[in-house]
């Protein structure tokens, strides 16, 4: 009888851990992604809230000259400090006959520049 011969095993150690670690490095990669998409959307968020509030405190603003046409000029004011409503908030209004700007601006926190909303009206007397 003839002997049959095992074929050589070649020796392939270590080649499953290198599978795990680069499926390791990949999960890292993915999962740090999520996280500065996270991020992302969080400072996005933020900008688009205060935006939303400048609108409505520069409306209110307007509003408020609608409702009380014939006293416009005491509605001017330069950088009037607005509290707690924006971030180093300042809102100025500027009157030229019947035609209304209300500005507001703010800074961010971690900011460089200021920000701004105009709102621009026409009020009727």
């Amino acid at each position: 009888m003839r002997r049959r011969e095992r074929p050589q095993r070649r020796s392939h150690g270590g080649f499953m851990l290198l599978e795990v670690l680069i499926a390791i490095l990949i999960l890292a990669l993915g999962v740090l992604s999520v996280i500065g998409l996270q991020a992302a959307a969080i400072r996005n968020t933020t900008a688009a809230k205060y935006r939303a509030d400048a609108s409505f405190i520069a409306s209110q603003r307007v509003g408020s000259m609608w409702a009380n046409p014939e006293a416009l000029g005491g509605f001017v004011e330069n950088d009037t400090e607005l509290g707690t409503a924006l971030p180093d908030g300042k809102r100025s209004t500027a009157v030229n006959g019947t035609q209304v700007t209300v500005t507001v601006t703010w800074r961010a926190p971690g900011a460089t520049e200021r920000s701004n909303v105009v709102v621009v009206a026409y009020v009727s007397v």
